[in-house]
């Protein structure tokens, strides 16, 4: 794969890509590592830099090689080849200890606190003040010195508060803290904003500018594109475990596309646009993503949704149909009731009023087993932990729904099983060593293609997607919209619940919008656009 190439910068005898001061080496360089595991190449001749006051984006599919980069800088692994700089000056990060004796800090998607004990303890860790000699006891001077940290970062809780009870927004904030604690100046950050709520995603990166000022160089791994264009200086992209390219803010230089080598389209001399990071990590445009065949619904509503209300708080009940060959976007803002009522109507969630219409005739849906009789079926939201059972095999959870048809006589037929479970791999294209493996080891969007496989082979009549493509990436995005377009094609009446309005705008025959508990209005496909959603999420009429 041809590396993207950009104007160079000599320094100090030799030449560098991108460097904010040519007269100074990169504050951390990686050069051509790679490193494979058994049967699988991760990395392959990869170099990056960042600077001292640098926000670096590292984005890429899953599988193009991101989380393998990060644990070698992070000293969680060694390469098989290649050479780390810090400051001009090759290092060895043989184990985290020396990243962190390095100042390099990698904090995980899934934070490492121990919940029991308080924030203080969290933040000092293994390196608790003492008086007394080594077997001392604890100092009080560890709350004082956690204040400090705290009041840096605007961590407003207690030194003394049990990380357990605080909001997952200002966990994320004592694991910033512990880096800072250990003089860091390189903060690695994984998908950092994968569980908060807006309001916290803000106050991190308010956070996260101000270290930035303070000399801090970040690097920043996430699949939100829109954060990427928010936050970062520059963008190294990583596609099959190489580099694909390089970005820059600011018109530093013109990015081209690796395998086309026709100019990127960039805005105002910035070419870190969601359009430029897509081409690089998937090699294709963004418009091709979201192509419908746009199917014309015919004869009755396949589901109908009559006066449903699932708590009494609710002002009015919930009314809309499905027709077989649409797919039905329904967007809202958090706490809206979307998942609510995807519960209800699958069963999930008691159903205080209303009914519900399949096929014309009234059904009487109490669980979700009633629901899976009938044809209708929910991915839910959450897929680590009620979509799949993570310890069981890709096999295993691919035939959960169907093992009474592949038994026989009490006894599991496991040729059946087994040719099930290769034929929905194959047909999901999921991307798995074997169909033994452990479905929790998989990225995130083969995890919720083995969701979509379990339903699949049942043929459903309705399929309620809730957040279908949240926490995956491009590549993987980009086969579920096209699996959902088959689907409609195919008559499957399809209810995609998303907090993606890109993904809603682009994929939705029309779209119901729902504000505290209710169904505030519906948008039919040429009226659609971002203002009119958002008026209606919040209240607003439909103009």
């Amino acid at each position: 794969m041809a590396l993207i190439r950009f104007p160079l910068a000599e320094r100090e005898g030799h030449v560098e890509e991108g460097s904010k001061n040519s007269s100074m080496p990169p504050l951390l360089e990686a050069r051509g590592i790679s490193k494979s595991f058994p049967g699988v190449r991760a990395l392959q001749n990869v170099s990056m830099h960042v600077e001292a006051a640098e926000t670096l984006a590292v984005c890429g599919e899953n599988g193009a090689g991101k989380s393998t980069l990060m644990k070698i800088l992070g000293g969680v692994q060694t390469p098989d080849a290649g050479e780390i700089h810090l400051q001009g000056r090759p290092i060895a990060l043989n184990t985290v200890k020396d990243a962190e004796r390095a100042g390099i800090v990698l904090i995980h998607q899934e934070l490492n606190l121990a919940d029991d004990l308080d924030v203080a303890s969290n933040i000092f860790l293994g390196r608790e003040p003492t008086w007394g000699g080594p077997l001392g006891f604890l100092s009080s001077r560890i709350y004082d010195d956690a204040a400090a940290l705290m009041q840096r970062l605007g961590l407003d809780c207690s030194p003394r508060a049990r990380v357990r009870d605080l909001p997952v927004g200002q966990q994320q904030l004592v694991e910033i803290a512990r880096s800072l604690s250990l003089q860091s100046r390189i903060l690695i950050l994984d998908e950092p904003t994968s569980s908060l709520t807006d309001r916290e995603t803000e106050r991190l990166f308010r956070v996260l500018r101000e270290l930035k000022r303070d000399g801090l160089a970040l690097i920043y791994i996430s699949h939100r594109l829109r954060e990427i264009e928010e936050i970062a200086d520059r963008v190294t992209v990583l596609r099959d475990g190489q580099n694909a390219g390089e970005l820059f803010r600011g018109g530093q230089s013109s990015a081209f596309d690796a395998v086309s080598a026709k100019p990127l389209a960039g805005d105002h001399g910035n070419d870190i646009v969601h359009e430029n990071i897509v081409r690089l990590m998937v090699g294709r445009e963004l418009k091709q993503f979201f192509q419908r065949s746009r199917h014309v619904p015919e004869g009755l509503p396949v589901l109908s949704v009559r006066d449903v209300r699932w708590s009494a708080k609710q002002k009015a009940g919930i009314s809309f149909d499905l027709r077989g060959g649409e797919i039905v976007g329904m967007s809202g803002l958090m706490g809206a009731g979307r998942t609510e009522l995807a519960d209800t109507i699958f069963g999930a969630r008691p159903r205080i009023t209303g009914s519900l219409i399949l096929d014309g005739l009234p059904v009487n849906i109490r669980t979700p087993r009633h629901a899976i009789d009938r044809g209708i079926f929910l991915a839910p939201e959450d897929r680590r932990t009620e979509g799949l059972i993570l310890a069981d095999s890709v096999q295993q959870n691919i035939s959960l729904p169907t093992l009474a048809k592949i038994s026989h006589g009490g006894l599991l037929s496991f040729r059946e099983e087994s040719a099930l479970a290769k034929r929905m791999i194959e047909m999901m294209r999921v991307r798995t060593p074997s169909p033994d493996q452990a479905v929790g080891l998989l990225s995130g969007g083969n995890q919720q293609k083995v969701v979509l496989a379990k339903w699949l082979q049942m043929r459903p009549r309705v399929l309620i997607l809730d957040e279908p493509t949240r926490g995956i990436d491009v590549g993987a995005k980009s086969e579920i919209y096209a699996l959902m377009d088959q689907l409609a094609g195919e008559g499957v009446a399809v209810l995609m619940i998303s907090s993606d309005l890109e993904e809603i705008l682009g994929m939705s025959d029309r779209v119901l919008v729902m504000h505290e508990g209710a169904l505030a209005g519906e948008l039919a496909r040429d009226q659609l656009s971002e203002e009119a959603i958002m008026r209606l999420a919040t209240g607003g009429d439909r103009r």
